[in-house]
Parts: structure tokens; C-alpha cells; sequence
């Protein structure tokens, strides 16, 4: 049985990936309405990845024998004003979601849980590759500087990436 506090931590942090499923679901509706398809698949793929995080945490707290409490979500964000803010938000709200992960990981430590601290490395590696990832495009896109070719060869390049689910 897992403890109270760590219960109550990791129930926050479902409600948190949930809601940045969320909030990239609002990027891609962005996208979709600015006729830039390759963005949206590019958020399309994060709502994804967001969604097997939350289900990753949702899964093992029942392994745990915790209780899930689910909560209310937050309305996201859902004015952008350009592809470059886009990713800039989507970059600061990954350094975030790091914060968040490195402070579950303090209270696990403190509650000295090796099971939940092995569980934890995972989405602290995890998180090294999503900070990356925006922090390139966001370089790019100030590099591009909303140039119209730049941005249709960008379109295109993020339109191929595809969901492949971590092996467990």
C-alpha cells in the first residue's frame, strides 16, 4: 500500500497531465484553424504522449493499491497569436512539468519509497527529451522568424512524426 502522501502527490500529478493533454489539445485546434496541419500533427502527438503519462501514473497508483481521485481540469489557453508563441508556451510549460516531476521525486525521497523512485527516473529522463524537443523548435522558428517558406518547410517536417508508446 502506497502512502497517504505520495497518494495525494501522485493524484496531482495526473490531474496535471490530463490538463497538459488538454492544453496541447488547444494548440492543435490553433494549428488546425491557422491551416498549418504539420503543427497540429505535431501537438496531436503530444496530446498523446500526454495521455499515456496520465494513464502511466493512473496505472500505477492502482498497481499500488492507491486510490485514483480525479479532479476538475482548468480551461487551457486557447489565443495564440503565432506559430513561435505556440512552442515558447508549450516550452515553458514542459520546464513546468519538470518542476513538477523533480518536486514528486523530493517527496518520494523524503518518504523514502524506492519503488515510486524508480518509477519516477523514467519521467525525469522523459522530461530532458520534451524540454529539447520544444526548445529546438523554438530556435527555429526564431531563426525563420515567421518567414512564410521557412514556415511550410517546418509544417512539413513536423508532419511526420508519429506516437510510438515507451515499452513498459
Amino acid at each position: 500500500m502506497i502512502k497517504q502522501t505520495l497518494q495525494d502527490a501522485i493524484n496531482e500529478q495526473i490531474n496535471k497531465e490530463i490538463f497538459s493533454e488538454y492544453y496541447y489539445l488547444s494548440m492543435v485546434a490553433y494549428f488546425e484553424s491557422e491551416d498549418l496541419p504539420g503543427f497540429a500533427q505535431f501537438f496531436k502527438v503530444q496530446v498523446e504522449e500526454e495521455r499515456f503519462h496520465g494513464m502511466k501514473f493512473f496505472d500505477y497508483l492502482n498497481e499500488r493499491g492507491g486510490k485514483v481521485i480525479l479532479k476538475g481540469i482548468e480551461n487551457p489557453k486557447t489565443d495564440f497569436e503565432s506559430p513561435l508563441q505556440v512552442f515558447e508556451l508549450a516550452y515553458k510549460h514542459e520546464q513546468y512539468v519538470t518542476e513538477l516531476i523533480n518536486n514528486l521525486m523530493d517527496i518520494t525521497i523524503k518518504e523514502n519509497d524506492h519503488a515510486l523512485r524508480s518509477f519516477l527516473q523514467w519521467f525525469i529522463d522523459e522530461q530532458v527529451e520534451e524540454e529539447a524537443t520544444m526548445s529546438k523548435y523554438v530556435n527555429q522558428l526564431k531563426r525563420i522568424n515567421g518567414n512564410g517558406q521557412g514556415l511550410i518547410m517546418l509544417d512539413r517536417e513536423l508532419a511526420q512524426r508519429i506516437f510510438v508508446p515507451p515499452v513498459k
